[in-house]
């Protein structure tokens, strides 16, 4: 029996096949760049080589010793005796709204730190789980001092405090010591960390901070592409979970349903949904990379190439974004735009002449700032330096003044 047969058995009428929608023709063509802006950054070619690899079923014996690696890999990025790790199928954001819709029940108050859009982004998303929201603000460029989180916390007493580690849209570092984790804990308060722009590339201490929930994303300082949120939780955050009143507004995102595919609370695995599997073996191999350097170098090599970064674009006349030097963040660097130069067209010109990526700014930044990321594979000088031809080229291209190595260029 055909398929035209079959279609009438099932009382199913064919039309004649459409050919106006066509479908792509030809291998893909993708061109190579430099990708220096906020990312994704390019990937380490050890990563891009284990997504080759031939797919597993996704609770097959073997894949799910790749997901037992890769938790006890994230143990060692955030630096933890937790049990609680696993990758969210999905980018930072699904890793944002599972923090948030696990976390949060409806009614209960949330202190949101907003300093850049990520701020903004999970506020937003708390309001749409019926939190209490309250918005601590400050002046984009800057950060929060511990005592002023310290007293937020005690005055609101809130359930979670949210804090971003490494605001990507303004390029600050946010300090999480100083006591604030124990603060946190005494006011019954969880405190939950955005490191999508900081993890690998800055120190995260999840234990000794008291931090009780992060997460984080694959294409930045992990060098791996979009699609999985490594993610960690407390015991006080599991506690959190597992005496909720409520169900989590979320199938998708729910960790009582996921853990159970992760093996947190008992070895028999349960399906909840397909993992990314390639993206999951991209993910294995990024963390056995960080191993092999080592945390302490990989904090020492980002912050390297963020040095190196700033003397030379000092040299070329041009000024941080972010005033206060502890507050800047190592990973993604924020650099004003000078009156009279066309932001923009310094980006076209990087692309079209050099192959390199420079972003503008982002929400509070947009259109005032310049972003240029040092990040996992590319937190290298020979990287950097190709930025700063980059700069230098357009610069001069406008006419800017406060180019000091003129006579060097092209």
């Amino acid at each position: 029996m055909g398929v035209q047969e079959l279609a009438k058995e099932r009382s199913e009428s064919m039309d004649k096949l459409s050919n106006k929608a066509r479908t792509p023709r030809g291998p893909i063509q993708v061109p190579s760049r430099l990708l220096m802006g906020p990312g994704p950054t390019n990937a380490h070619p050890r990563i891009l080589a284990a997504q080759c690899l031939p797919l597993l079923g996704h609770m097959h014996p073997p894949f799910i010793h790749i997901m037992d690696e890769i938790k006890e890999g994230l143990q060692y990025m955030f630096q933890t005796e937790s049990p609680y790790t696993l990758m969210i199928s999905g980018t930072g954001h699904a890793g944002m709204e599972a923090a948030v819709a696990n976390l949060l029940e409806p009614g209960e108050k949330i202190i949101v730190g907003v300093n850049g859009i990520w701020g903004e982004r999970v506020a937003d998303l708390a309001e749409r789980y019926q939190g209490d929201v309250i918005q601590l603000k400050a002046v984009p460029g800057s950060t929060f001092s511990i005592q002023q989180l310290k007293a937020a916390v005690e005055q609101h007493k809130p359930a979670i405090l949210f804090l971003v580690q490494g605001e990507s849209s303004t390029g600050t570092h946010q300090a999480l010591g100083g006591g604030l984790g124990e603060a946190c804990t005494a006011a019954g308060t969880l405190l939950v960390v955005d490191t999508v722009a900081a993890l690998g590339g800055v120190p995260i201490f999840a234990d000794k901070w008291g931090i009780d929930c992060i997460y984080s994303g694959s294409q930045k300082c992990l060098s791996a592409p979009p699609g999985a949120s490594p993610f960690y939780m407390s015991q006080r955050s599991v506690d959190k979970l597992h005496n909720r009143k409520t169900k989590p507004a979320t199938y998708n995102l729910d960790l009582n349903l996921i853990a159970d595919y992760w093996g947190w609370f008992k070895p028999t695995r349960v399906y909840h949904h397909t993992g990314v599997i390639s993206t999951f073996y991209a993910m294995r191999e990024a963390l056995a990379i960080v191993g092999e350097e080592g945390l302490e170098a990989m904090w020492d090599r980002h912050l390297a190439a963020h040095e190196l970064l700033w003397r030379g674009l000092t040299e070329l006349g041009l000024e941080p974004y972010v005033a206060n030097p502890t507050d800047r963040l190592a990973t993604v660097n924020t650099i004003k735009v000078p009156d009279g130069i066309d932001a923009v067209a310094l980006c076209k010109d990087a692309m079209d002449e050099y192959a390199v990526e420079i972003a503008g700014g982002l929400g509070p930044s947009a259109g005032k700032v310049w972003r240029v990321g040092v990040m996992g594979f590319n937190a290298k000088p020979v990287a950097v330096e190709q930025v700063l031809v980059a700069f230098r080229h357009g610069l001069t291209k406008q006419g800017w003044r406060g180019v000091k190595a003129a006579r060097q260029m092209i």
